[in-house]
């Protein structure tokens, strides 16, 4: 910088402390501390070659502060090049946070900021906050009830494909939450904020809502499963019986992991440290087993330790009974695959998103699918399919090889009865627990179940409030706001934790979830696929703002992984699929109508930008014709708020129509252009809702002015074709050159192929305050308001005529000279709004001599008159004259007045060729 090298600022002062740039930022805020502080600086002040620029940093693009230091922002191009001595505020790019304003920041200030840091929320790495949180999710009771029996239907093999196929579409899945992941800061809300923030508030809202319900639904699932298996080693000691002791141990496990919950994020990952390593003991349990000699009792029931040929038959298929079908495993077998996204769902908890994402999601869904891998090559390696379990059926030295059926029989034990009666118990077709038989302990799978369980439900009874309460904060739906609110550290939801708990209470009362675990899977295939969808989305618009740091996803595997999610969600259960897209669609209807007041930069913004531009482009090989003429109108409203009734009529024939364009030509001033461009007009025109752009530019004059806009204004094919502004009604007490320059933009229009409308009304046009400008008199008339009166806060919305139901009145149309038919054209599109309908069209084609007198017996009850308005000849008519006629012909007329004249090229036409 070449103000680091200045002599004219001491690098160094009391208090002072130099920016990595060399700038001292004491002796900046000593020299412009106040305003007009530059004055004061004496010889000490900028010359034209010094610059305040600043050297790139961080905090230029971040949202976030640094604790312990002011936050630094880049002076404006405006304070850069503007002249030092002129009298205002320098910028103070090392601005301070918490809400200080710009009255100056001294190093005193510095001092009374705390020494301490604030207490830091307790944050997790990759491996404990992500991989070992997803494995737990992925693990679950279809791991050790009926990943052995998937295998002895569908056979080795084929369970391979259903496994690799399952992970190859969580893995897509993980590469696309990967990618979203690392574009940008991540914070809470997990599923719902990556959605949210790369699609937008609609579809991300629906998906947060039902998936944060989908997640409290699912610890009543896991906690059944778990109340189940309970249940079932309390056989002999029975409670109530099996469904209210199913209730009563649900209700109590899951009131103990809801404190665990509510203790803290730190406590609920030691438990879930605890958790995994109950899983990996019951694993390495179960391969011991596998590999000890097998007992007697054991191979009764089918285990005869690893032989070649058990792998051989074992892996082929052998379907049996309804389900017994390719899809028909898969369906049960996917949703052991999910849980992907529980690291992602915690990311507000998480040290670095971006890395501890993409790692831990990634290294979860490898070393999980190999688990499954592993597991079903060594059960079908080690056990057969039927067997009796009865110590009793082995087969005898005389017996016969030929009637003995089973490939038991190679190992001394004969099943024949069982096999052909279909009675056998035991063996990987019938017997559920075989990992637990197989086991060196059997208890120790059993514990390895209830940490599957366990881990599940806890999981997601952490997530469901994660995700709920970034819902409830970002305010999409009415009614939710309460449970947004966080307490100590680490923002905790406690009132969504509570919520989360009363849901999965209510459905462990039930007590029967197997219509309702379709509808999860569903939900959680749902996000699935839109995760998907948004990777890809994002990377088909090219926006800039998509620039993820992980480079390892495609947009093709990912719009591949968005339709094979919405296929296995029709495969598994279709009306379960109905019911989630049904969900979907109804909660993005109401965002939609409802429009939330947010802006998160999306992919669907990059895309309709992108639509919007080659629609546009494309209109340039279209031709003209007649029949395709919309009436796209350029209104010189000047500050929209100050001339409401102009912009409603316009509003009325161009809304969802043709465009419509509000124009402002404001006088030069310091502060002109900002306020001239300023966006709080474009927000009062949202507020009204009138779809409406809006253009300002600055000029000497009013007519340089408008010249401007006539041949700038618009894009290729979309540029307006119509000028209208309001009637000059005090050309009698204005200047002629005002006159003049008025009835100048008239010719101006007409020489660009313009038509040209102007309105009058009796009780005028203006509701702005009374101006104070040079061109006070013809600004406040035609255009605008002057700066000085210009407010950059949103105006008030004022109600006027055309905002009104105008019922069985009459628009009467005195259409006098042919124009091309703009006169007709408008009063027709005006009948086909609402509000306009039930007027009828009068049109009066004959010319009178005293037209006023006319217009006063004939049209005094008219909703609107539109008159024809005559053409004044450049050079020969006088503009005061010119004036004067308009004048008489609309004066003292209650309805507004609307004087049209089109540029003589047809805009009507009653041939269909």
């Amino acid at each position: 910088s070449l103000l680091a090298s200045s002599p004219s600022i001491p690098l160094s002062a009391a208090g002072g402390k130099a920016t990595p740039g060399g700038y001292d930022e004491s002796g900046y805020h000593q020299c412009y501390g106040d305003v007009g502080s530059v004055a004061s600086c004496g010889s000490d002040a900028h010359t034209g070659y010094e610059t305040l620029d600043s050297p790139p940093h961080y905090d230029f693009y971040a949202n976030t502060e640094v604790w312990g230091r002011r936050r630094r922002f880049r002076p404006s191009l405006y304070q850069l090049h503007a002249n030092p001595e002129d009298d205002f505020r320098p910028p103070l790019y090392e601005e301070t946070t918490g809400g200080r304003m710009e009255g100056g920041d001294s190093p005193a200030e510095d001092e009374e900021e705390p020494k301490e840091p604030p207490p830091q929320p307790t944050r997790f790495g990759w491996v404990q906050g992500v991989m070992i949180r997803c494995m737990l999710n992925i693990w679950g009771v279809i791991l050790y009830l009926r990943l052995p029996w998937i295998t002895a239907q569908a056979g080795i093999g084929l369970t391979w494909v259903i496994i690799l196929v399952s992970s190859c579409i969580t893995g897509i899945t993980g590469l696309s939450t990967s990618a979203i992941a690392t574009n940008g800061k991540v914070k809470g809300g997990g599923t719902y904020f990556l959605i949210s923030r790369s699609l937008g508030p609609e579809l991300g809202g629906s998906i947060g809502l039902i998936f944060a319900f989908a997640n409290a639904v699912a610890v009543a699932m896991h906690t059944v499963g778990f109340a189940e298996t309970v249940a079932d080693l309390m056989r002999v000691t029975v409670m109530v019986d099996r469904t209210n002791d199913i209730r009563i141990i649900g209700i109590i496990t899951v009131t103990c992991l809801l404190g665990i919950s509510m203790a803290g994020m730190a406590w609920e990952s030691k438990a879930q440290v605890l958790f995994f390593l109950v899983i990996m003991v019951s694993f390495a349990s179960y391969i011991v087993g596998t590999i000890m000699p097998a007992s007697p009792q054991k191979q009764a029931k089918g285990f005869f330790s690893y032989k070649a040929d058990i792998f051989t038959t074992n892996f082929v298929p052998n379907w049996r009974g309804k389900e017994g079908s390719f899809f028909g495993m898969f369906s049960i077998f996917f949703p052991s695959a999910t849980g992907i996204l529980a690291g992602a769902n915690i990311s507000g908890d998480l040290k670095n998103p971006t890395v501890a994402i993409p790692r831990g999601t990634l290294m979860a869904i490898f070393l999980t699918t190999i688990s499954y891998i592993i597991i079903t090559a060594t059960i079908g390696s080690c056990v057969v399919r039927d067997a009796s379990g009865l110590l009793n059926d082995t087969s005898s030295p005389n017996s016969s090889r030929e009637d003995c059926v089973g490939l038991a029989c190679h190992y001394g034990w004969d099943f024949s009865e069982c096999i052909n009666n279909n009675t056998c118990t035991y063996g990987m077709s019938n017997y559920y627990q075989m990992m637990s038989m197989v086991s060196a302990f059997g208890p120790l799978i059993t514990a390895g179940i209830f940490g599957a369980t366990l881990s599940s439900a806890l999981a997601c009874l952490v997530s469901a409030p994660k995700v709920f309460q970034c819902l409830c904060k970002d305010k999409l739906y009415p009614f939710i706001g309460f449970f947004g609110k966080g307490y100590g550290k680490n923002d905790e939801p406690l009132r969504s934790y509570l919520l989360a708990y009363i849901i999965a209470v209510c459905f462990i009362l039930i007590a029967e979830l197997n219509t309702i675990a379709p509808i999860i899977s569903n939900f959680f295939l749902c996000s699935y696929a839109l995760i998907n969808f948004s990777c890809f989305h994002a990377s088909i618009t090219n926006s800039p703002g998509w620039r993820p740091s992980f480079r390892f996803y495609s947009k093709w595997l990912s719009l591949l992984g968005a339709v094979c999610c919405v296929v296995i969600m029709f495969l598994l259960t279709w009306w379960a699929a109905l019911i989630a897209f049904g969900v979907v669609f109804l909660l993005l209807g109401y965002t939609l109508y409802k429009k939330p007041d947010v802006n998160w930069g999306s992919s669907v913004q990059a895309s309709s930008y992108n639509i919007a531009l080659n629609q546009c482009v494309s209109l340039n090989h279209v031709e003209e014709h007649v029949k395709n003429y919309r009436p796209q109108c350029l209104v010189l409203t000047g500050p929209p708020s100050s001339r409401p009734a102009l912009v409603d009529l316009v509003s009325c024939f161009t809304k969802s129509l043709s465009l419509m364009m509000c124009a402002n030509v404001a006088d030069p001033s310091p502060s002109a252009v900002e306020k001239a461009s300023s966006n709080s007009h474009v927000t009062w025109l949202n507020q009204r809702k009138v779809k409406s752009f809006y253009r300002g530019v600055v000029a000497t004059e009013l007519r340089s002015g408008v010249n401007v806009l006539l041949q700038g204004a618009g894009l290729g094919r979309i540029k307006p074709n119509v000028l209208l502004m309001g009637f000059k009604k005090d050309w009698h007490t204005d200047t002629a050159e005002a006159a003049h320059s008025y009835i100048g933009i008239l010719h101006d229009a007409f020489d660009l192929q313009y038509g040209v409308c102007m309105l009058r009304m009796r009780e005028g046009l203006d509701v702005s305050r009374p101006s104070q400008s040079h061109g006070e008199s013809l600004i406040s008339n035609i255009i605008s308001a002057p700066p000085s009166t210009v407010s950059l806060e949103v105006e008030p919305q004022p109600s006027t005529v055309f905002q009104k139901k105008q019922g069985k009145k009459t628009i009467d149309v005195y259409w006098l000279s042919d124009d091309g038919g703009l006169t007709l054209l408008l009063p027709y599109l005006l009948t086909r709004r609402k509000r306009w309908a039930r007027c009828k069209v009068r049109v009066f084609s004959l010319r009178q001599i005293r037209l006023n007198e006319v217009l006063q017996d004939y049209s005094r009850e008219a909703a609107l008159i539109v008159i024809t308005m005559p053409v004044g000849r450049r050079g020969v008519c006088p503009s005061t004259l010119y004036l004067a006629w308009l004048d008489f012909l609309s004066r003292d007329l209650r309805p507004p007045v609307l004087l049209v004249r089109g540029n003589q090229e047809n805009v009507l036409t009653f041939y269909c060729q």
